[in-house]
């Protein structure tokens, strides 16, 4: 079953550690099969707590996203992040197409 992690930068702290994530987060993903559904586009903050950007990505199963999460490449960048950024990092399954949807 499809996994995606969700990624929801909070606030900027520091623009060049950050932007060393930038630059070695795509690297990280190399060997991976990941599919990017969003990648910080457009959005409105409904409910909850401001988001200043959002990425979406989808993994063909929650395995996968937490083999590319941990992989010793994607925590290097991700020590960049930590230092430049504040994130909430989600991990979630598709569901069935069959499935009532109740939100």
């Amino acid at each position: 079953m499809a996994a995606y992690l969700i990624f929801i930068r909070e606030k900027m702290r520091d623009e060049a550690e950050y932007a060393l994530y930038t630059q070695q987060a795509p690297e990280a993903m190399q060997g991976h099969n990941i599919t990017p559904h969003v990648i910080y586009g457009p959005c409105q903050t409904l409910e909850g707590a401001e988001a200043q950007g959002v990425v979406v990505l989808e993994f063909a199963c929650a395995e996968e996203a937490k083999a590319f999460y941990h992989s010793p490449a994607y925590q290097e960048a991700c020590k960049h992040r930590h230092l430049g950024s504040d994130y909430r990092v989600l991990l979630t399954e598709g569901m069935e197409t069959n499935r009532p949807v109740a939100p």
